[in-house]
């Protein structure tokens, strides 16, 4: 789960990183208030950053983000930020549209550093990535130029800190001051602090921002979750923004289903995520492109592949179904029945192909044949692949 850079500093800031002041609005009217306010302040900022508030990188060469000196400038602005969407190498082309702006004091900066925090599953540890140049253009840094982008493993154990050399190699790596160093310590121990007590999977700082006083600020911040601690964590899950989900995986969510849409046009309903992943690849080697990834699982009822079915073809760029069963715990004549309720009750236009192995297939197998449905059997995985992605080109 992803949750929005006001949230992430709120977060990290209750752990005591330089996060800087900020409000977050939900209306021009609100921004102007905030912008009033950060700039009446005594010793305030000069000018305030309007940051729109999307799960996506990129918002700034978007448009999504603007320096403005006034309140009158800002409620502008902001007019037009609101509702707009904005389109972000992250977001693909629908892009995403802003619901929220981050009123936040305008730092001066005299270098940008990237840093994050992530889990290594490779190693089992945690590693921390450090970047000399952050800011906007770290991915073009990490395509051009990987050798500036340094990796450093943490196995942390039972001690709650990471050790004093990382902290100094890092240092290193920036160049940083030596003044600015026992900063940098604080800012790493929060960062694995806040990743290993709310279940995080990525913590990042892009920039950590350098001022001209020697100081270290968080200009901006990233935080992931482990969706299946979400139960134990109440405070996390309560900053779940659905504006930000895809409406058809939160329905699935409630069903026990896993649906992540993508942006094919044949729909895949199999039981396991490995199988999953081989359908959506095989489908691909035949030329053809999945719209979703849709996980029945191994437990579920006739009722629920009936509810699968009704998920995928909420979908208008679905042009052909593939049902790829492999039935342990999952019985092939409940998937069968299941399809078949679902054609019924939906009126299925689109090809459909189906292979079913294991239990209870031909009992399944028989009530498919019996239904009198416009079924395309495959005898096997590829053979169902290359069977609906020809169907679709016959069209």
């Amino acid at each position: 789960m992803n949750i929005h850079e006001y949230q992430a500093k709120e977060l990290l800031g209750l752990l005591g990183l330089p996060v800087g002041q900020g409000i977050c609005c939900n209306t021009p009217l609100e921004v102007e208030w905030a912008t009033r306010t950060l700039l009446g302040q005594k010793n305030g900022p000069k000018k305030v950053v309007l940051k729109s508030q999307i799960q996506a990188g990129g918002r700034g060469k978007a448009g999504g983000i603007k320096l403005v000196s006034t309140p009158e400038e800002a409620l502008k602005v902001s007019q037009e930020l609101f509702g707009k969407i904005l389109v972000t190498p992250q977001t693909g082309p629908q892009g995403k549209k802003v619901h929220k702006i981050y009123v936040g004091a305008a730092e001066d900066i005299a270098a940008e550093y990237y840093l994050s925090l992530l889990v290594n599953r490779e190693k089992s540890c945690l590693s921390i990535v450090a970047c000399k140049e952050g800011g906007v253009d770290i991915e073009e840094v990490a395509d051009h130029h990987p050798e500036k982008i340094h990796t450093f493993s943490v196995h942390l154990f039972n001690k709650p800190n990471p050790p004093n050399f990382l902290t100094l190699e890092i240092a290193r790596c920036f160049d940083l001051p030596a003044t600015a160093v026992p900063a940098l310590k604080k800012i790493l121990e929060g960062m694995v602090k806040s990743f290993t007590e709310y279940d995080a999977s990525l913590v990042e700082i892009n920039p950590l921002a350098l001022t001209p006083k020697g100081e270290l600020a968080v200009v901006d911040a990233k935080m992931t979750f482990d969706e299946s601690a979400l139960f134990r964590q109440k405070k996390i899950a309560a900053y779940r923004d659905y504006h930000e989900e895809d409406t058809r995986e939160l329905q699935a969510s409630q069903y026990n289903l896993s649906y992540i849409s993508l942006d094919g046009n044949i729909g895949c309903m199999v039981n396991g995520a490995g199988l999953a992943m081989a359908t959506m690849d095989i489908i691909q080697v035949y030329g053809g492109i999945p719209a979703n990834f849709l996980d029945v699982g191994g437990g579920n009822s006739q009722e629920n592949v009936t509810r699968a079915f009704e998920l995928i073809l909420s979908d208008a760029q679905v042009k052909g179904i593939f049902v790829n069963i492999f039935g342990g715990i999952m019985r092939c004549d409940l998937i069968a029945q299941g399809i078949i309720d679902a054609s019924r009750k939906l009126k299925i236009s689109v090809p459909l192909v189906v292979r079913l192995e294991g239990t209870y297939v031909e009992k399944g197998k028989e009530l498919l044949k019996e239904s009198g449905l416009p079924i395309d059997f495959a005898t096997s995985m590829a053979d169902g692949a290359q069977k609906i992605v020809a169907a679709i080109k016959k069209g």
